[in-house]
């Protein structure tokens, strides 16, 4: 991974409409450091391109910016989660790293 990975802790959480999404919010701090840093690689919607890795599953995404929450979210795919055994309101380890695409 990156030089420019940041790991942290947070919990996965399901989004409340209809579909069954779940998701990783970035501590704040650290999206505004994203933010700030790689301005100029944000794709439409405001996402931007990353390396994730939870345990022993790696994968690229991309994290996308809610300005109701003021930060970005990593949307963990029932792949993912299966992969590595994670519910809703499990708490986990998280590195992600941005990505040139």
């Amino acid at each position: 991974m990156s030089e420019h990975a940041h790991t942290f802790t947070a919990t996965i959480w399901r989004h409340d409409g209809p579909a069954a999404w779940y998701f990783i919010s970035l501590p704040e701090d650290l999206a505004d450091e994203l933010r700030s840093e790689y301005e100029h690689r944000q794709r439409p919607f405001g996402s931007l391109a990353v390396r994730a890795r939870i345990g022993e599953t790696e994968w690229d995404t991309s994290v996308f910016f809610d300005r109701k929450r003021a930060t970005y979210l990593l949307p963990v795919k029932a792949k993912i989660r299966s992969s590595e055994g994670l519910e809703d309101g499990d708490e986990v380890q998280l590195r992600i790293a941005p990505i040139d695409t």
